[in-house]
C-alpha cells in the first residue's frame, strides 16, 4: 500500500544505529510503564503484589526458604530481603510473607524494587522448566479410589481458587481413616484465621459433599522445599 511504501522509504533514510537507539528508547518507555499493585490478605504478615504481568503460565509455586527458591530467580531475589520467610507465586500475583507485620514499612519498598527490576530485566520466573515439578497431589490418577478422586476434584475446582484469593493455597497430602490431610501454603501459613478457614470452610465443604470425610487436618510445612500445582 502507499502508506507502507511511504513508511519504508521514510525509515530507509535513517541509519541502523539511529533505529537501534530508537528501539532502546521504546523499550525503556515500556519498562517505566510497569505498575505494581498490592492487596492485603487475612494474614497481616503477608501481602499480594500484582506486577501487571504473567508470573506463572500454569499452576502455582510455594517456597519456604531461599534454598528451595533456587529454581526461581525471582523468588531467590526476594528472599535476599531480610525478614522475608515465604514466597508464593501464582498466575498474576506474588505473595510475600515476612517475620513481623511491623517491618512492612521498610520491607515493602524493597519488594517493590526487586519485583520491578526483575520484570524489567526480562528474566524467566523459573530458570529451567525441568525444575517445575507438580507436587500438589490434586491430579487424579487411575488407581485413585472414588473418594480420593472426589476429594481432589473439590480441592482443585472449589477450594483452591477461593484460598488463592487470599494469597495462599492448599495442597492434598493424603486420606486415611476418614481424615483428609492437607498442607497450607503462601499467606495461609501462620495466618490467624487459617484454623477457622480449615474447619469452617474446607472441612465443612468436604464433609457436605463426601460423607466418608470425617475431618481435615493440616500438615505443618516443615520438611518440604517446593510445591508446584
Amino acid at each position: 500500500s502507499l502508506t507502507s511504501l511511504v513508511s519504508r522509504e521514510r525509515w530507509g533514510f535513517f541509519s541502523p544505529s539511529y533505529l537501534e537507539s530508537r528501539a532502546r528508547k521504546t523499550i525503556g518507555q515500556q519498562k517505566r510503564s510497569l505498575f505494581i499493585e498490592t492487596k492485603d490478605t487475612p494474614n497481616p504478615k503477608s501481602l499480594k503484589f500484582y506486577p501487571g504481568r504473567v508470573v506463572l503460565e500454569d499452576g502455582a509455586m510455594d517456597f519456604s526458604d531461599k534454598a528451595a527458591a533456587g529454581v526461581s530467580p525471582l523468588a531467590k531475589r526476594l528472599f535476599g530481603i531480610e525478614g522475608v520467610v515465604n514466597i508464593f507465586l501464582a498466575n498474576d500475583f506474588i505473595s510475600v510473607t515476612i517475620t513481623e507485620e511491623e517491618l512492612w514499612h521498610t520491607i515493602k519498598p524493597e519488594v517493590y524494587a526487586q519485583i520491578m527490576e526483575f520484570f524489567q530485566s526480562g528474566a524467566s520466573v523459573i530458570a529451567n522448566e525441568e525444575d517445575v515439578k507438580d507436587t500438589a497431589g490434586t491430579e487424579i490418577y487411575d488407581d485413585d479410589d472414588e473418594v480420593v478422586a472426589m476429594i481432589k476434584e473439590l480441592l482443585e475446582s472449589r477450594i483452591r481458587p477461593a484460598v488463592q484469593e487470599d494469597g495462599g493455597d492448599i495442597a492434598y497430602r493424603g486420606f486415611e481413616d476418614g481424615i483428609v490431610k492437607v498442607q497450607l501454603q503462601g499467606s495461609c501459613v501462620g495466618c490467624p484465621s487459617s484454623s477457622v478457614t480449615l474447619k469452617m470452610g474446607i472441612e465443612n465443604m468436604l464433609k457436605h459433599y463426601i460423607p466418608e470425610v470425617s475431618a481435615v487436618e493440616a500438615i505443618e510445612p516443615e520438611g518440604y522445599e517446593t510445591s508446584l500445582y
